[in-house]
C-alpha cells in the first residue's frame, strides 16, 4: 500500500533469559504497517505471535527482554518504543492512546471490581481533557457504536454481568475510545461462537473504514484472515517464514509450512480438491526455541526438506511483488533452486 507507515518493526528480538538457557520467543523479525491497513499475523500456538504484540507495546517483563527497533509514527514524527521504559510516562502517552490492544480473554483484561463504564472512562480521562460527565457520555456512545444494546444500563454493569460476546465488544469500545492510529488484536474472537465471531469481525472492519486506523490481527485461524486482512505475515518459531498480500498467499503459498496451514483450512482444502476435502495435519509440534541447531526452523517437520536445510537458516527472499519467503527452495533472487 502507498499510504504512510504507522509502525515499522526492525530486527525485533525478544529473548527470555532462563536458568536452563535463552528462549528466543521472537528472533529477528521486521515488517511495516501502513495507515488503513489490516495485517494478519498467523501461525500455530507457540510461534511467537502474542509475544510479538507485547514486544511492540514494550509490555514484556523479566526475564524477557525485547531488543531491536519499534518505530511508531504520528503527527509526522516517529518514536522508538523500545527506547522508552516499559512503565515510563513517555510510553504511557502512546500506549492506550494512539496505540491500543484488544486482548484474547477480556475476563483477564478487565478489572472485576470496576464497572465497564469506569474502565472505558479511565482511558478517556487520562488521554483527553474532558469532564467526567463528557467521558461518561462518550463511554455510552462507544458501547452503542460496538452494538451493545441498552448502553446506558450496561455502562454501570460489571464485566462478569456481561456475556462473552458483550465483554469482547466492551473491550473493543475501550480500545477505540481514544481513536487510535494502530489497534493490535490478539485472538479477539477465539472463544466466541461463530455468529458472534462474524459480528465482531464485521464491527472491526466497519470501525477501520470509519476511523482509518491500522490493525494488526493475530490469529491461528486462516479462515478469519482470508475475510479481513490486506496482507499476511506467517510466523514459525519466532521468525517470519512468509509474507504476502492476502490474495497472493491464499492463491500461491510458497513456504512448506504455509502450504500445510492452508491445507488445514476446510474451504481451501475443498477448493484444491485435496482428498475430497480431507484436512491435512502438520506432523510433529512446535519445539521450544532454546538451543536450537543451526538449521531451518521448520526442518524437522518439513516433508520437502533436503540436505541443505541442515546447513543453516535461510534468508527471507523476494519471490514476487511484495511476496517474501524464508526457504532454501529459493535463491537470493527468488529463483527456485531445488536439488
Amino acid at each position: 500500500m502507498e499510504s504512510e507507515v504507522v509502525l515499522s518493526v526492525k530486527d525485533l528480538k525478544t529473548y527470555f533469559y532462563l536458568p536452563h538457557g535463552v528462549l528466543k520467543a521472537v528472533d529477528g523479525i521486521s515488517f511495516d504497517v501502513h495507515a488503513g491497513e489490516l495485517v494478519g499475523l498467523v501461525g500455530e500456538s507457540g510461534c511467537g505471535k502474542s509475544i510479538t504484540a507485547r514486544s511492540i507495546l514494550n509490555m514484556v517483563r523479566d526475564p524477557g527482554k525485547p531488543m531491536g527497533e519499534v518505530w511508531f509514527y504520528r503527527n509526522g514524527e516517529g518514536v522508538n518504543l523500545l527506547e522508552m521504559g516499559p512503565d515510563s510516562p513517555e510510553i504511557r502517552r502512546v500506549r492506550g492512546d494512539a496505540l491500543t490492544m484488544i486482548f484474547q480473554e477480556p475476563m483477564n483484561a478487565f478489572s472485576m471490581v470496576h464497572t465497564v463504564g469506569h474502565q472505558i472512562m479511565e482511558g478517556i480521562l487520562l488521554h483527553r481533557h474532558v469532564s467526567k460527565t463528557e467521558a461518561r457520555r462518550q463511554a455510552i456512545q462507544l458501547l452503542e457504536n460496538v452494538g451493545i444494546a441498552n448502553p446506558g444500563q450496561r455502562v454501570d454493569e460489571y464485566p462478569f454481568q456481561l456475556s462473552g460476546g458483550m465483554r469482547q465488544r466492551a473491550m473493543i469500545a475501550m480500545a477505540i475510545a481514544t481513536n487510535p492510529r494502530l489497534l493490535i488484536c490478539d485472538e479477539p474472537t477465539t472463544a466466541l461462537d461463530v455468529s458472534v465471531q462474524a459480528q465482531i469481525l464485521s464491527l472491526l472492519k466497519d470501525l477501520q473504514r470509519r476511523n482509518g486506523m491500522a490493525i494488526i490481527f493475530i490469529t491461528h485461524d486462516l479462515a478469519v484472515i482470508s475475510q479481513i486482512a490486506h496482507r499476511v505475515i506467517v510466523m514459525y518459531l519466532g521468525k517470519v517464514v512468509e509474507e504476502a498480500a492476502v490474495r497472493e498467499i491464499f492463491k500461491s503459498p510458497q513456504h512448506p509450512y504455509t502450504v500445510r496451514l492452508m491445507e488445514a483450512v476446510p474451504d481451501v482444502a475443498l477448493a484444491k480438491g485435496i482428498e475430497h476435502g480431507r484436512l491435512q495435519t502438520i506432523e510433529g509440534f512446535v519445539p521450544e526455541p532454546i538451543d536450537l541447531p543451526a538449521e531451518c526452523v521448520f526442518y524437522k517437520r518439513c516433508p520437502e526438506a533436503f540436505d541443505r536445510c541442515r546447513t543453516g537458516l535461510p534468508e527471507l527472499v523476494q519471490v514476487g511483488p511484495g511476496h517474501f519467503v524464508r526457504c532454501f527452495k529459493f535463491g537470493q533472487q527468488g529463483r527456485a533452486s531445488l536439488p
